[in-house]
């Protein structure tokens, strides 16, 4: 099982190291042009980034706690907030407590290693929704080492945000159709970046938890073969006994 999930982590640390670009490029676009959410504007959005796969330890549990955590620490923000589950096991844990703050959850997730597509339809997905939002977030686990991941965000904004940053017009010929063309694309980027920093992570767990039920079934398989043994011993024992005395008494 270890083998299985080494190998699928190999390739996942190769796929991050080309996705970095696209999501950190985002991110360093709107620290420059200081963009800040617009005031006034409450609306919110969280993206959770898991996927429908398990046995990864807590690499899911810690995305979904994160969102618990911050809306019920501000009732106001709770009301004004849509959350976006791409994968089944933060649907699963969110929609206990916020069922209708689900926007809609991203499906088949993990079984095959994301892709800018699977990015993209999230991304249409969204902005035909119709929600509009002022200000948001990603919330994903990004990779540290082998053995580390830690919780991680990159900010969303709304094109209203962006055209009126204070530095936007250094860029030249942005108008309304290219930063709109941009924002889709930013979004893409920082979700295929994020889903791909949760699949390192995920399959880095997954090795690591494999590892031990690999540790855990090899103890089990001894302990078993030395009951076996024992018991084994104890019949052969009881047999010979029952056979001496057999031949004890007939003599």
């Amino acid at each position: 099982m270890k083998m299985v999930s080494a190998a699928k982590y190999n390739r996942a640390e190769r796929d991050l190291k080309q996705a970095k670009p696209l999501g950190q490029g985002s991110k360093i676009f709107y620290e420059q042009a200081e963009v800040t959410p617009v005031e006034g504007d409450t609306n919110k959005l969280m993206v959770a980034v898991t996927s429908d796969r398990g046995l990864c330890g807590a690499v899911h549990t810690g995305i979904s706690r994160n969102i618990r955590d911050t809306l019920l620490a501000n009732a106001s923000e709770r009301e004004n907030t849509k959350i976006v589950c791409i994968g089944e096991k933060s649907r699963a844990i969110l929609q206990r407590l916020f069922a209708k703050n689900i926007l809609f959850v991203a499906t088949e997730v993990g079984r095959k290693p994301p892709t800018f597509n699977d990015a993209a339809k999230i991304t249409i997905e969204l902005m035909n929704s119709g929600y509009s939002f002022g200000s948001g977030k990603i919330i994903f686990n990004r990779f540290r080492s082998v053995v580390s991941y830690v919780i991680d965000e990159l900010p969303l904004y709304s094109k209203q945000s962006v055209t009126s940053a204070s530095k936007i017009s250094l860029y030249d010929s942005l108008d309304n159709d290219v930063i709109q063309s941009y924002l889709e694309f930013s979004l893409a980027s920082m979700l295929f970046y994020s889903m791909k920093e949760g699949a390192c992570s995920e399959q880095s767990s997954r090795m690591t938890a494999m590892d031990n039920a690999s540790k855990n079934a090899g103890e089990m398989i001894d302990s078993l073969t030395l009951t076996f043994n024992r018991t084994r011993q104890a019949v052969i024992t009881r047999e010979l006994i029952e056979i001496i005395s057999g031949a004890a008494a007939l003599e």
